[in-house]
């Protein structure tokens, strides 16, 4: 079973509101919302809309996600921290999602790395303290950007609280196996993130200056069936035993076309049904 979200962030260039994304998440069959910080920070004026507000609508907030600091001095990055953890609580929600660090870990000397987990651990014992989870993201220029960097992180950090949010097509791109990462990460996957290209030239168009402008290509940014990478063959390898949590990543145009799409045909496929007439 796979519990499905939206993600906010898709929503970055648009004037719409949290209630009508809610509205529509519920319609399109979704369980979900990934709530960006950015947005959750400017709705802190709206307290009226919470983590009760949405399971009122049969949703909740999957995950909170943010870019935690891991250079300048240490209390700015707890001080975000806090701040997160508390629109956590406001949200009913217990995962933050943060990047490790800006770095390629091929390029990330001995010491550097040896500060990246110390403030690592630091962070995670504080999200632990709020009733939170930690979860790096696997992603490229990143301390977690291929399968044994992130084991190794995560082992060097040895904290209960730091989880992995699997994004699946970044192990791709990684020219590696996103089920052999599933099957050697899953006691630490905690969230999963959906997306495809129609080419490996296209990547770079997820590349953050790229995807985080309102003037930047979306050339090859496709529906999670129409892409390079099998997500059917990914989605239906995923155990049945567990309850599984996604977030549907678009970052193109027409958002709420394609991600009512993707949601359809995720639930085609876990019955077998996919791109039936």
């Amino acid at each position: 079973m796979i519990h499905l979200s939206l993600c906010t962030i898709s929503f970055r260039h648009h004037l719409v509101s949290m209630p009508e994304l809610a509205t529509f998440a519920a319609r399109a069959g979704l369980d979900g919302i990934e709530l960006w910080a950015a947005h959750a920070r400017s709705l802190r004026n709206q307290p009226a809309l919470s983590g009760r507000w949405l399971k009122a609508m049969g949703l909740q907030v999957s995950m909170l996600s943010d870019y935690l600091p891991f250079s300048g001095p240490a209390k700015d990055g707890q001080t975000t921290l806090t701040q997160l953890c508390e629109m956590a609580n406001h949200w009913d929600a217990q995962k933050l999602r943060t990047f490790a660090g800006q770095k390629a870990s091929a390029d990330t000397s001995a010491l550097e790395l040896q500060e990246l987990v110390s403030r690592l651990k630091d962070y995670c014992a504080q999200a632990h303290e709020s009733g939170c989870n930690l979860l790096i993201e696997t992603h490229p220029n990143t301390q977690a950007d291929s399968i044994q960097a992130t084991l190794d992180l995560i082992n060097a950090v040895d904290h209960p609280a730091l989880k992995v949010n699997l994004d699946v097509l970044h192990i791709w791109e990684a020219h590696e196996d996103p089920i052999k990462a599933w099957h050697l990460m899953a006691p630490y996957i905690h969230h999963l993130h959906f997306k495809n290209i129609s080419k490996r030239q296209h990547l770079a168009a997820f590349a953050p200056a790229n995807v985080y402008s309102a003037a930047g290509s979306r050339e090859g940014m496709v529906p999670l069936f129409e892409g390079a990478y099998d997500f059917a063959t990914f989605i239906q390898t995923l155990p049945q035993d567990r309850v599984h949590s996604a977030s549907l990543e678009w970052f193109g145009h027409n958002p709420q076309a394609i991600i009512a799409e993707d949601c359809h045909q995720i639930r085609r496929v876990q019955t077998g049904r996919l791109c039936e007439a």
